[in-house]
């Protein structure tokens, strides 16, 4: 199941001819892995809190297919999609997950905490640390591996952590070969993140003087070109860069956040809504206007939730399933590498 870390790597960026499939077979692969990583964790053989990239898996792709040998990924706690986009081992991701000894980090890292130091991949749970991991790995590229790039991966809440803005600046004085990738699924854990940050985070990220660019980050061939275009401009010379990829959060924060659970099941919903609404019309606790304030606020919590979350692996698979013989094959052969994979690490065989 290895794979070299060149894997994936773009061709010619100055052509910009996007390759669909294969951008499908990394988006499908991710979606794969991660799926197979919900079972095992619904099954109590990953321990502690899960969190997966389903719904990122457009924009990682879109950036991950311009990444060459010589530059560096900085993860926030979704690292797998980027990991599995890379190249990386999925033996070895399963392993790691399941606390054995011979996966990816030695079985110590756990799902936030993955590295490959072949691969110039690291990923923390410490949200915003991708920023100052990435001015780190950039600036090591600078001095040590010319026309290298760094790329940092995080979600848009992370841009209220003093220590991402501080990257920001830096990457701008130094002129670092660094680009930003900031997930904006519009959600800061489980509270709506415009009720979080001020202003425009596409206004805060060019207040600082970078190159910035906003895509659609449902769609993989506009997130393609976009990474392309700002990766060459990096590459070239021009300084760092900032693209907001507004996407989806199709799994909720983490696995067993009930959110995505209440919202398709409109009867489990009503249970746990019912009991709120009895104690608004209570005679007893709290003012009548205090607590229609709060039922208002849970109202538009749960209307924010409903609002439909699309899926990029979804819409891509749309654009080519003109092709269904190609379409079947190829899903049918990824949906097998993966799943033996994960026979491979449960069965605790050696992937080296």
């Amino acid at each position: 199941m290895g794979r070299p870390a060149t894997c994936y790597c773009m061709s010619g960026v100055k052509s910009m001819d996007v390759d669909l499939w294969k951008l499908y077979r990394m988006m499908f692969e991710i979606r794969c892995v991660e799926e197979r990583i919900k079972s095992l964790w619904q099954a109590g053989l990953i321990s502690g809190e899960m969190h997966l990239g389903t719904g990122e898996e457009a924009v990682i792709v879109g950036v991950v297919d311009h990444i060459r040998d010589g530059d560096a990924l900085a993860l926030d706690h979704r690292s797998t999609p980027p990991l599995i986009a890379r190249g990386v081992d999925p033996v070895l991701i399963f392993k790691e997950l399941l606390g054995q000894t011979d996966g990816l980090c030695a079985g110590q890292g756990g799902h936030m905490h993955l590295m490959s130091a072949d691969h110039l991949v690291a990923s923390s749970g410490i949200v915003g640390s991708a920023g100052p991991m990435a001015a780190g790995f950039s600036l090591a590229g600078q001095m040590l591996r010319p026309n290298s790039i760094t790329v940092a991966f995080f979600g848009e809440g992370a841009l209220n952590q003093g220590m991402l803005l501080e990257s920001l600046n830096l990457a701008v004085i130094w002129k670092l070969p660094l680009l930003f990738v900031c997930k904006d699924n519009r959600w800061a854990i489980t509270s709506p993140s415009q009720e979080l940050t001020g202003g425009s985070i596409f206004d805060r990220a060019h207040g600082f003087g970078l190159s910035c660019r906003d895509v659609d980050g449902l769609d993989a061939e506009a997130a393609w070109r976009a990474a392309g275009e700002e990766i060459q401009r990096i590459r070239s010379g021009g300084g760092p860069g900032f693209i907001r990829a507004r996407c989806s959060r199709l799994d909720g924060h983490f696995l067993g956040d009930p959110a995505p659970v209440l919202l398709r099941n409109p009867g489990e919903l009503a249970k746990r809504t019912g009991p709120l609404i009895r104690a608004s019309l209570s005679l007893r606790g709290a003012g009548t206007k205090e607590r229609l304030n709060s039922l208002g606020g849970v109202t538009r919590l749960l209307r924010q939730l409903a609002a439909r979350q699309e899926d990029p692996v979804t819409l891509l698979r749309d654009r080519i399933a003109g092709e269904s013989q190609r379409l079947n094959v190829l899903e049918r052969e990824v949906a097998e590498q993966v799943e033996a994979a994960a026979a491979q690490a449960l069965a605790g065989e050696d992937s080296r």
